[in-house]
């Protein structure tokens, strides 16, 4: 059995995941940074050292090509090894460094993810690659660590999705110093 594909994302309570002006060099955006102050806690036994350590549990990784290019590719390491596979509509003709590859078509990209997983989950980021995945009926779960701040622009989770009505099901809410993590399974019809 192969374990879920899902999304880990960091969001302001108004569903901003960077601030304003998002760009190499000012990756999260204007104000961004404020997202990821929960991470302060990352090796703390608490709520937001035990969410940390879950992500990096995950067996592989799958990227929009944006997120991959402004994290300057993680240096073709995310964590432990695992393999990254980019979703992008123009690979480049040079192989991605590291542990990471190109990927054009969103199921097989996430069925090679899942193969690469085994059982363990696979870690989304990226709005893009979300999206695509939520669309494609790929995405199964959605870790949202809801961050008490209303940043008032800049990009947003959720923003091209479509007229598609998506259910989710609660399935944790966990308290940690600045963040609430929630995770949500997608609902599947039919």
């Amino acid at each position: 059995m192969s374990g879920p594909i899902r999304l880990y994302m960091s969001m302001s309570l108004d569903g901003y995941i960077a601030g304003p002006d998002d760009r190499e060099g000012q990756e999260l955006g204007r104000d961004g940074g404020r997202l990821f102050n929960w991470l302060d806690d990352r090796n703390g036994p608490d709520v937001n050292g035990q969410v940390y350590r879950e992500a990096l549990s995950t067996g592989a990784v799958i990227s929009g090509r944006r997120t991959f290019e402004l994290a300057k590719r993680w240096g073709g390491d995310h964590h432990d090894g695992v393999p990254i596979f980019v979703l992008t509509h123009h690979p480049d003709d040079d192989e991605p460094p590291g542990s990471a590859m190109f990927c054009t078509d969103v199921a097989d990209c996430a069925t090679r993810a899942r193969a690469a997983a085994g059982d363990r989950a696979v870690l989304v980021h990226g709005a893009g690659a979300a999206q695509a995945l939520l669309g494609a009926g790929q995405l199964d779960e959605l870790e949202i660590h809801l961050v008490p701040v209303l940043l008032g622009g800049g990009r947003r989770l959720f923003d091209h999705l479509g007229p598609e009505h998506i259910e989710l099901e609660p399935t944790r809410r966990l308290e940690g110093r600045d963040a609430t993590h929630l995770r949500y399974q997608v609902r599947r019809s039919g």
